[in-house]
């Protein structure tokens, strides 16, 4: 506790913060879709809310003090995508069988070591060019969204320039200050949005069916590893942690296997919002940056215990502000990875496939984009670095020595 109070800095709680908005200014209202997909009442959807706030703030507190790095747990977005399809054609007993047996398989997978091998062979240019290209929207949609509040935009996008100038480690906690202050001044805050109560938990009895094995349990699985885990810890390697990934994995799963009969559907590694708190804005020393996932762990739990109340807080801000907010956020991590993933002359052709897939937003045989993006480039990685055999002289005979005539 005192090594946390003597790193405890007001750029690394703000770095957790912000993780921690962007989380429920987004990746909730997938789970708000699949919840009225389902037709599933009020209260099973607080209790999914608390079941997944809880974990997060759990596992990332213990496991940022127990490694000293940013460690930012999250619910499994592309697994809650998956729900809004799933759920309308299966109960929630159902749903919560499929969550207990995929958290298993990914329990298996964590304890095994095997997801460190495959990540530890993937090349610094095609795994920085994954992680770029899963953020770049991010970026793209902080200058879109000028078009919606340009007043409220453009002064957030001033203020980050004026603050990286002459205080860069407070440069996103101004951007939040000024954004929030001018929503407030200009009535763009939704008041009418802001609701009182607490979230409950609710005990939801599994049922397991063979068919929704396969059709739910096997796809989060999929979606899991190589939609969060994969780009999660390429965000911890790009920012230099080493690190490694099967204790984060079985905790997550364990976690969830904990969790799931309350709603929860899936924790897994935060990449997006993890990126917040692994770069130079959270602290100019990677040592004191896991003070950031402490404090996105801090911020999870309120939200768990108060999570009726908390969310709306965070739904009553304009979507110009979460969008230039996350974006203004997300440079300085959008920048380095761009860097490390053109840094390398012979892998810059497949970073660049790897990058343009990731970013193209294409789903096929129901895999995510960034999963598409490293199969292309480790396929272009191989071909393009592939040694060729030496080409033989085409007169092979005049190198060889000549037999001297007998005398």
């Amino acid at each position: 506790m005192k090594t946390l109070l003597s790193d405890i800095s007001l750029s690394a709680v703000v770095a957790g913060f912000i993780a921690t908005v962007i989380s429920y200014a987004g990746p909730l209202v997938i789970i708000f879709q699949a919840a009225n997909a389902g037709g599933l009442p009020h209260d099973l959807v607080s209790s999914w809310v608390w079941a997944i706030s809880i974990g997060s703030g759990v596992l990332g507190i213990v496991l940022s003090l127990r490694y000293k790095v940013p460690i930012i747990i999250a619910w499994s977005a592309p697994g809650s995508a998956l729900l809004v399809a799933m759920l309308p054609d299966i109960s929630m007993n159902q749903a919560v069988g499929a969550y207990l047996a995929s958290s298993l398989v990914i329990l298996l997978v964590g304890l095994s070591g095997a997801f460190d091998k495959v990540i530890s062979k993937l090349p610094t240019a095609i795994s920085a060019a994954m992680l770029a290209g899963i953020l770049f929207r991010f970026g793209t949609e902080l200058f879109v969204s000028v078009k919606q509040q340009p007043w409220l935009v453009l002064a957030m996008f001033a203020t980050y320039l004026l603050f990286k100038r002459l205080l860069p480690r407070y440069a996103v906690m101004a951007v939040l200050v000024v954004g929030v202050a001018i929503a407030v001044a200009g009535g763009e805050l939704h008041s009418e949005a802001l609701v009182l109560g607490l979230a409950m938990p609710v005990w939801i009895t599994p049922e397991f069916d063979w068919q929704v094995m396969l059709g739910v349990a096997f796809p989060l699985v999929v979606v899991a590893l190589t939609g969060q885990f994969v780009p999660g810890m390429v965000v911890l390697r790009n920012d230099g942690y080493q690190t490694p990934a099967s204790p984060l994995i079985s905790s997550s799963a364990l976690g969830t296997l904990l969790l799931a009969p309350f709603g929860c559907h899936g924790l897994n590694l935060a990449a997006i919002t993890a990126a917040i708190c692994t770069g130079r804005e959270s602290h100019e020393d990677p040592a004191k940056r896991y003070v950031a996932g402490v404090s996105g762990g801090v911020f999870y739990l309120l939200l768990g215990l108060f999570g009726a109340t908390l969310v709306s807080v965070f739904t009553a801000f304009p979507a110009a502000l979460i969008a230039a907010l996350a974006g203004l956020a997300l440079l300085a991590a959008i920048g380095g990875a761009l860097s490390a993933a053109m840094s390398v002359p012979a892998d810059r052709e497949a970073a660049l496939i790897t990058f343009l897939v990731t970013v193209s937003g294409m789903s096929f045989l129901g895999l995510s984009a960034a999963f598409w993006g490293l199969i292309f480039g480790i396929a272009a990685h191989l071909l393009l670095t592939l040694r060729k055999p030496p080409a033989v002289p085409q007169n092979s005979c005049a190198s060889l020595p000549q037999e001297q005539p007998a005398r």
